[in-house]
């Protein structure tokens, strides 16, 4: 059973019956309250949509507020597609919808607050020198993050595509469990499509090739994005590394000559001081680039990446590791800087977070 309620010109669905209802409708005054009033110190991040800042309820819960910074028709429409796949989700690797706030031209979604902030944070933001990232944590992450996007693309109805895999949209609980969050690009795939035909929306370095190129999203442009998330989970490095001022490079074309050669350990993220099993990182970064190929009829299901990453099939994974762009020698050759136009698609967004630690507010 579901009804729908209005706010101003605008209606959003609440849920009731077997789905237990988790989540309620904030006043702007409560919110303003609990993040004192938005203030600068409480701010966690920014992007296209606005910025996202933390608050605590007059019950002393935590909360990650969203606010949009521009109310438009487009906006609008995003807030109200995250309001409705949120409604629809629950899995321990999602992130939880707390409710949300309609009042005049403000638009804001309330979250579960996420103690260790993003992925993204600890990787290549203010907690990247701390290192507490070990290669336990790295490893239930991974697999963490992978069994929430088979949710979305195979238990979810209808299944849903993300289309923002990245490293800023895995957040990490108190245990460092992973959480896969902001849905304001995803979109909802009725039953017997094959795909969406969407304008092009990510961020650089995520993008499967065939998308940027068709307009077509489909499981296997989220299965790309969580490839390269893979290896920037392995390595520590960024999607993209500026080699010069007008040259980049991918950590794929980075990644692939070293596996051609057997120099896992290169890919290694440094700050593990070689604490790392060595199965499971040859592991990961051979999954990882079976999901970042070009032809996205060649990549495994996110099914299969759950399957390779916790090692239960021993027969697939010797197939991945046989494959012959492993064995290629041209790997090797063509592994130099690729140049990549850096404002060319104003649809294509760079990270922007700013994933800063709260002052005093939180215990982190």
């Amino acid at each position: 059973m579901a009804f729908w309620f209005c706010c101003g010109k605008s209606s959003y669905r609440r849920r009731r019956g077997k789905e237990h209802q988790t989540w309620r409708v904030f006043s702007l005054k409560e919110l303003h309250a609990a993040t004192n009033n938005f203030n600068y110190d409480n701010k966690l991040g920014e992007g296209g949509f606005g910025s996202v800042y933390w608050g605590q309820l007059w019950d002393g819960s935590q909360i990650a507020v969203k606010r949009l910074k521009v109310w438009s028709n487009k906006a609008e429409t995003e807030f109200t597609i995250e309001l409705e796949i949120l409604a629809r989700i629950r899995h321990k690797n999602l992130l939880g919808l707390r409710g949300y706030c309609a009042e005049g031209q403000e638009r804001l979604i309330v979250y579960e607050y996420m103690t260790n902030l993003s992925l993204h944070s600890h990787l290549h933001g203010h907690h990247s020198f701390e290192c507490v990232l070990d290669w336990k944590r790295r490893m239930n992450i991974a697999i963490g993050s992978s069994e929430g996007i088979v949710y979305l693309h195979h238990q979810a109805t209808p299944h849903i595509i993300h289309r923002d895999i990245k490293a800023s949209n895995v957040l990490l609980d108190s245990d460092f469990q992973a959480r896969v969050a902001d849905f304001g690009f995803a979109k909802l795939i009725p039953e017997g499509a094959t795909h969406a035909t969407t304008k092009v929306k990510g961020t650089l370095g995520y993008l499967a090739p065939e998308y940027a190129m068709l307009d077509k999203a489909i499981e296997s442009c989220d299965v790309y994005s969580f490839g390269i998330l893979l290896l920037e989970l392995a390595s520590g490095r960024r999607p993209i590394e500026k080699l010069s001022s007008s040259v980049r490079q991918s950590i794929v074309d980075w990644a692939l000559p070293l596996v051609c050669e057997k120099k896992f350990d290169e890919i290694a993220d440094p700050r593990l001081n070689g604490k790392y099993v060595e199965g499971e990182l040859k592991r990961v970064v051979l999954v990882a680039l079976m999901c970042a190929q070009d032809l996205p009829e060649k990549r495994p299901t996110m099914l299969d990446v759950v399957e390779l990453l916790k090692g239960e099939s021993k027969v697939k994974f010797s197939h991945i590791e046989n494959s012959e762009m492993f064995r290629s020698i041209l790997a090797v050759e063509s592994s130099g800087g690729t140049s990549v136009a850096e404002d060319t698609l104003d649809y294509i967004s760079e990270e922007k977070e700013l994933e800063r630690p709260l002052k005093e507010n939180t215990e982190l």
